[in-house]
């Protein structure tokens, strides 16, 4: 019998307006690109300036002794870690005609805007309840709403198509509207025109975080009305699927070397990258420039950021020729040398943009080609084991995402307190900025230019052990000839 969730979702409205069999324009363009951009956006704005909110505006820096911004981020991505799991044995447990991960984007599309709202209207009557509201909002943003999307958002590429060269043009469309719309947004519009004029007035920061989440449910309806599951199509007909555990799919994945090298590959990768937004805020005001100048964290962003733009058309004509393994190793490299480069003289404004140009040319290769290299990565563990492990693979990706966000944010926060930070105030409606020490600066530099050196020597060392490209074709031709033989027999 039918599920109430697949009979409403079997309704007419809710059909995919993407129909073909192979991958269509408006399926890139409106699909991957556009349709991401609303939760994305309000995804990039909660990393940048979410922790802002908390240390300047609320200023939770000094609760229980400096204590609680280290405690909190750590312990609700120790819930969001759960919730991740949960989400892939739900995913891979869903049979609508809409695919398994696809009907979960309408769920996230209506709980995005309310949740992202919550997390900025917090009260100020008393201490106590600032405190429990900030830790149930944010869990519901991130443990509950941001999973349900990010889960079904990042499995779309790889159950789209089996086809390498279209999941290697979608994952880089994906990636754009990561890059390109949050990423102009973020890191021009923001601290060029909005940070300043937000400071540290709480109302402004309620009306930004209003507009960005009402946002986002038109586009996260775009992205499920203009996306199709091919892979789950096809793999219908397979009733082995469900009879494969949990806990099978998940010793499958732990089981093979590829898939782990990549996992803990990610891991490290999001570890450095991760302390480097948190602290970019703080690096610009208090190390390289002046508290919201308007200039210096544009600069960086844009400077840095100029790469993703133009590697758009450079990414995959290059992983097509070398491999996108090879490729990405290729970038690490460069992404450490300019991480060096930084560090020569982390307060002069020329050099570090230099480093941030050749450190985002290496990084090009990450951003773009990863997931499509994780897809081949779960088409090998298909050929492998008889049975698809996406949903599994994916709550372990989205647990490093979640709990080093949150781990590296609460260390962050402890080396703001221990190392002496103080916050800006508001004095008669304007915002002044305070000095920090000599000690708070040399933390700003190590978590900004100085980590991703060491890093990018560890995951190069971890891609070297990655060659799931090598026979793949002929792995995928294994695993459609074996449906065949199914469907003929039945």
């Amino acid at each position: 019998m039918k599920t109430i969730r697949a009979k409403f979702l079997d309704a007419k409205a809710f059909d995919s307006r993407v129909k073909s069999p192979d991958m269509e324009k408006k399926e890139k363009w409106i699909g991957y690109l556009l349709g991401p951009a609303g939760a994305l956006l309000l995804n990039a704005v909660m990393a940048s300036y979410l922790n802002v909110y908390y240390t300047d505006v609320l200023k939770l820096t000094t609760v229980w002794g400096g204590m609680f911004l280290m405690v909190f981020p750590i312990l609700s991505k120790i819930i969001d870690a759960i919730t991740n799991v949960l989400m892939g044995y739900i995913i891979d447990h869903t049979k609508t005609k809409q695919g398994k991960a696809r009907p979960y984007l309408l769920l996230a599309g209506v709980l995005l805007p309310i949740t992202g709202i919550l997390l900025f209207t917090v009260p100020e009557s008393n201490e106590a309840l600032e405190i429990f509201w900030v830790m149930l909002s944010y869990n519901l943003f991130y443990s509950f709403a941001f999973t349900i999307y990010n889960m079904s958002h990042n499995l779309m590429v790889p159950l789209s198509t089996r086809n390498s060269e279209q999941r290697g043009v979608l994952a880089v469309f994906n990636n754009v509207a990561t890059i390109m719309i949050s990423g102009i947004i973020v890191a021009l519009i923001f601290p060029m025109l909005i940070l300043p004029r937000l400071g540290v007035d709480k109302s402004n920061w309620i009306h930004m975080a209003v507009i960005l989440s009402i946002l986002a449910l038109p586009l996260t309806l775009l992205e499920y009305y203009y996306t199709k599951e091919r892979v789950t199509e096809e793999s219908a007909v397979d009733e082995e699927v469900s009879t494969v555990t949990f806990k099978e799919q998940m010793r499958a994945v732990f089981a093979d070397r590829y898939m782990f090298c990549l996992l803990f590959y990610f891991l490290v990768y999001t570890v450095g990258s991760t302390m480097k937004n948190i602290s970019l805020v703080y690096y610009c005001n208090y190390v390289l420039g002046s508290y919201n100048d308007g200039i210096t964290q544009t600069m960086v962003s844009v400077i840095g950021g100029i790469p993703m733009g133009i590697g758009i058309f450079a990414v995959w004509p290059l992983a097509k020729k070398f491999g996108k393994r090879n490729l990405t190793m290729a970038g690490f490299v460069l992404y450490g040398i300019g991480s060096a480069i930084c560090c020569l003289a982390p307060t002069n404004m020329v050099i570090v943009l230099v480093g941030q140009f050749v450190k985002n040319i290496g990084g090009l290769p990450c951003a773009y080609v990863f997931m499509a290299l994780m897809a081949d990565t779960y088409d090998h563990l298909e050929w492998k084991n008889g049975f698809r492990v996406d949903g599994a693979a994916m709550s372990i990706y989205s647990i490093i995402t979640v709990t080093m966000t949150g781990v590296c944010t609460g260390v962050f926060n402890l080396l703001l307190s221990t190392s002496g930070y103080v916050a800006p105030s508001l004095v008669d409606g304007v915002t002044v900025a305070a000095t920090q020490t000599d000690s708070v600066k040399n933390m700003l530099i190590f978590c900004f230019v100085g980590l991703e050196i060491i890093t990018s020597i560890i995951v190069i060392v971890l891609l070297s052990f990655v060659n799931v490209e090598k026979g793949l074709q002929e792995k995928q031709d294994e695993i459609a000839a074996r449906r065949e033989a199914k469907n003929t027999n039945k």
